[in-house]
């Protein structure tokens, strides 16, 4: 009938599939290639969403189609180039390592069945077609967990609008949790620390660790986004667990675009500053990353260290994300098994024999149903 909603259903649904909880990763994405063509409609998608950048919407698409999307694709091909590997793009390959891990720490610690799987907020996987698949495959309860410590609208937030627009289509959506941030996390903090202290026992010590930040515009705070405030209480927990004073460990904010003013100090000055003023050696640690991508192996490790050099500096170690390490493993299963306390799946006393018992019952009603209709 025209006009009629069509919601998604499961055609064909089985009583043989046993009842799921699902773990859904986000990530911010990537483009399938370090070409301008493959980075095209990737920046599209990113940088047209109202939530990353919040201006009128007719004006910012005739900026973003009429300029943007004419000049910057290359611009960021060059740099995506630059850090891609054989197996393709850093945040793609590590995000999937941490959920293999993830996955496999979860088989240890749950007694029931419980399915990781990762989506990228831009670009594929796609949001809409992982909770489709995990639909298919019996997740009746879903945990979303974006890799995003600390909370924005611009991140967090987007990753829930995409995760709302999925639900809201399927006749039968799953029972919905939702980790809002962990910026403040006892274990994710431990995790952080323990990466410096391993790389300052392999690598040396720097005269400064600094803390570098994805910024957002300053505009966003003064409406209400709680990230920078996150952000300095996640740089304040990791200052605390390593010893460390405000002076030996400063915060900065990266990634600016545009002329309108960003959360500062920005970091390509500071390091410009710090390296003008006789420091030799510094170490950037860039806690609001998850996993590593561009915005750490070729603005961090690359742009950042040659901007340190050029002002009379002489290293810029970069420390690594946590990426698919032990410690921030085991950090992500602690929220996850927190997050997910009272669902049957994740429950200490679940009998999978009971479990399996009950689905033949229920398979055996279905049969006896259609047997008589």
């Amino acid at each position: 009938m025209p006009g009629t909603p069509n919601y998604t259903g499961l055609a064909g649904y089985s009583h043989d599939i046993p009842a799921r909880t699902g773990v859904l990763l986000v990530n911010l994405g990537t483009p399938e290639a370090p070409t301008a063509a493959a980075v095209r409609p990737y920046l599209a998608e990113f940088l047209g969403d109202p939530r990353v950048i919040e201006y009128p919407r007719l004006l910012w698409m005739a900026i973003l189609h009429g300029v943007i999307l004419r000049v910057r694709p290359k611009r960021s091909a060059h740099a995506y180039a630059r850090i891609w590997t054989e197996q393709g793009s850093p945040l793609r390959v590590g995000s999937e390592a941490l959920a293999a891990a993830l996955q496999s720490e979860l088989d240890r610690r749950l007694p029931g069945p419980v399915t990781v799987a990762l989506a990228m907020r831009y670009g594929r996987p796609a949001v809409t077609e992982t909770i489709a698949r995990l639909q298919r495959e019996g997740v009746r309860r879903l945990l979303v967990l974006p890799l995003y410590p600390q909370y924005s609208a611009t991140s967090t937030g987007s990753v829930f609008d995409a995760v709302a627009d999925t639900i809201k289509t399927l006749r039968w959506p799953p029972e919905l949790r939702q980790v809002n941030d962990y910026h403040a996390e006892p274990a994710y903090i431990a995790a952080l620390a323990d990466s410096v202290r391993s790389h300052w026992e392999r690598h040396g010590r720097g005269e400064k660790l600094l803390m570098s930040f994805h910024g957002i515009p300053e505009r966003y705070l003064h409406a209400g986004d709680p990230y920078f405030c996150q952000c300095h209480a996640t740089a304040r927990l990791l200052r605390e667990a390593l010893g460390l004073t405000d002076e030996e460990a400063p915060i900065s904010f990266q990634s600016r675009v545009g002329r309108e003013r960003w959360l500062h100090p920005y970091t390509d000055e500071t390091v410009r500053t710090l390296g003008a003023t006789g420091i030799r050696r510094i170490d950037v640690i860039s806690p609001g990353f998850a996993v590593d991508c561009l915005e750490t192996l070729e603005e961090i490790a690359m742009q950042n260290a040659d901007f340190f050099r050029e002002a009379g500096g002489e290293t810029l170690s970069y420390i690594p994300c946590l990426n698919a390490e032990p410690a921030h493993v085991q950090a992500l299963a602690d929220l996850v098994t927190r997050h997910t306390q009272g669902w049957p799946e994740t429950a200490a006393g679940y009998d999978a024999a009971k479990a399996a018992t009950q689905l033949a019952t229920s398979r055996e009603h279905a049969r006896q149903v259609r047997s008589d209709a």
